[in-house]
């Protein structure tokens, strides 16, 4: 039996991969790499800008996201005041420079007050240079953080899509996962932001909750649907290490899948069209213009503690932790910071020509699929021949190719969080297993 079989027989939810590596798989580079040597050999003309707020009102049951819940008014002035120092330093060493997409994300930026919240907006408009009214702007928010002047501001400031995390329109449901969340708040929520006609609303559900059903779930997204959102990301719930569920010691793979598959034909037949196993786009959803930003193919700049930064060959970032002290640690040590030490890459990952390929490989069939002549144009070689592993999910039913494509079935599809982990190359998955959680 291969090792693609044994997996088959086990849950389709090994591992959620937005991004490959995963930052688990991220070391300290000895030395230090220096900023403008990392991006020497990178286009500057279509880039995304990507500023991280490391802070939530609460940390929710399931999150290992890198955050630090309810901080301290100067906490959060030092951290601004940081992120502006490393702001000016990564301006200085990419030089002239043209962004493509911009985001703010999280933590939850919108736990900023109004002053903070144009704070960050200054750094990416006047110290990058991003042309934030004519480009894609995406800002994460939460029902108990968005008031009408904070998404004035966002609005304001060129936002043009809004991601908010609900998980379900069931109180019982979001309590089960650490989340004290009041329906009638995120539907008040939801009206202020289809109020001020942002032209995508992005709403994020989760399925596999403790006490959740087939019908409590479509009861959520009937709910959502009452808001016409132009997104809709339906995610299983993982419980990882060092979590409040995750310290609960309960298996949680349950009804994962059958939920999963109730949702997406639901969505499917209300006009919204499946573009990844998580993510469904509606017939209103505007269409993209200008440069389309795919992570594999251009560069990403992230500033903040805690957010990622790619280019073709390192991916960099500060360190990493789920356990409330290390995160507070480490946000504390990035706020000490001074312009010049923003000068040094220390921790991350540098990809060999054989990782590039298999990023490129895993993060376009995972989405919608892989050009068959695009990616023999990059590397200049086939990749039939470079993943051998294609003729294997083809041989499960779980890939297909046609028309010069090759991409997943509704199969595969489902399978998604198995096929990308199992599509890891021997030395990350060996890293990722090395890590240890913090």
């Amino acid at each position: 039996m291969t090792r693609l079989e044994q997996m088959l027989e086990e849950t389709p939810y090994v591992a959620y991969l937005y991004g490959y590596p995963h930052k688990t798989a991220y070391r300290p580079f000895t030395p230090a790499l220096p900023l403008e040597a990392v991006w020497a050999e990178e286009r500057r003309d279509a880039l995304f800008l990507y500023l991280h707020v490391p802070f939530c009102e609460m940390r929710c049951g399931f999150c290992n996201l890198f955050t630090a819940a309810g901080p301290r008014q100067d906490v959060v002035d030092a951290y601004l005041a940081a992120l502006g120092r490393e702001t000016r330093r990564v301006k200085e060493a990419l030089g002239p420079v043209t962004f493509a997409r911009a985001a703010l994300g999280g933590g939850t930026p919108t736990l900023l007050d109004v002053a903070g919240l144009h704070t960050v907006f200054d750094l990416a408009e006047g110290v990058m240079g991003a042309d934030l009214r004519n480009i894609p702007v995406s800002v994460e928010v939460s029902p108990e953080t968005v008031t009408a002047e904070k998404l004035q501001a966002l609005h304001a400031r060129g936002t043009d899509r809004v991601s908010i995390g609900v998980q379900s329109f069931i109180e019982a449901e979001v309590a089960a996962v650490k989340r004290p969340q009041k329906t009638a708040q995120v539907e008040e929520a939801l009206e202020r932001i289809r109020a001020l006609g942002f032209p995508t609303l992005n709403i994020d559900l989760i399925y596999g909750m403790e006490g959740q059903t087939v019908e409590s779930l479509l009861f959520s997204l009937r709910a959502t649907l009452r808001f016409s959102p132009e997104e809709l990301y339906l995610y299983p719930l993982y419980v990882r290490p060092l979590t409040f569920l995750g310290k609960k010691g309960r298996a949680w793979d349950d009804l994962r899948l059958s939920l999963y598959r109730a949702g997406r034909d639901f969505l499917l037949s209300q006009g919204y069209t499946q573009v990844s196993m998580r993510m469904f786009r509606a017939r209103h959803a505007p269409s993209a213009e200008g440069p389309v930003y795919r992570c594999q193919e251009d560069g990403m700049v992230g500033l903040g503690c805690g957010a990622r930064s790619y280019t073709g060959g390192v991916h960099y970032s500060s360190e990493y932790a789920v356990g409330s002290r290390e995160v507070r640690s480490i946000i504390a040590a990035y706020s000490e910071r001074t312009e010049a030490s923003f000068s040094q890459v220390g921790y991350g990952f540098q990809l060999d020509m054989s990782e590039r390929r298999r990023r490129y490989m895993i993060l376009s069939l995972l989405a919608d699929g892989v050009e068959l002549e695009a990616y023999r144009e990059r590397f200049r070689t086939g990749a039939w021949e470079d993943f051998p592993e294609l003729a294997e999910l083809e041989a499960h039913g779980l890939a297909r190719r046609e028309g010069g494509r090759v991409q997943l079935t509704p199969a595969g599809v489902e399978r998604s969080d198995l096929i990308g982990p199992w599509l890891h190359s021997g030395r990350v998955r060996e890293m990722m297993q090395e890590y240890s959680w913090r």
